[in-house]
């Protein structure tokens, strides 16, 4: 599969579609997202053309893989739900068809401010 120019992450990337951003860095991007699922409910992609997290480990540098996953962390803590100050979050990344990707660029949700419950029902 290859990477969709014109997936809604890729424009948001390129500043066609407004988000609600809460961190930005050389990268990865975050931003609220428009449907909420939880009190809390935060999307984080990477600034880099990758389809799923199998495309994201195989492809990316070691900087983007450890800028993506510090970000991650710099997330929570700035929405107030990271461990070190709150009770804590969940992050979830669906991977492909059966996985329920709906979007084909790497993101992961981050779920927090509440009990998120059990993580597959």
């Amino acid at each position: 599969m290859n990477y969709d120019e014109n997936n809604i992450f890729a424009k948001i990337l390129r500043g066609e579609i407004p988000c609600k951003k809460i961190y930005e860095d050389d990268y990865v991007l975050s931003f609220h997202d428009i449907n909420p699922q939880k009190k809390i409910h935060a999307l984080i992609i990477p600034k880099g053309k990758y389809i799923n997290l199998d495309d994201f480990s195989k492809n990316a540098s070691e900087k983007e893989i450890i800028g993506f996953v510090k970000g991650i962390s710099i997330v929570a803590k700035k929405l107030g739900i990271s461990s070190d100050i709150a009770r804590g979050y969940r992050t979830l990344s669906n991977i492909s068809e059966h996985g329920g990707q709906e979007v084909p660029h790497l993101h992961f949700h981050i779920f927090g401010g509440e009990n998120v419950g059990k993580m597959v029902q």
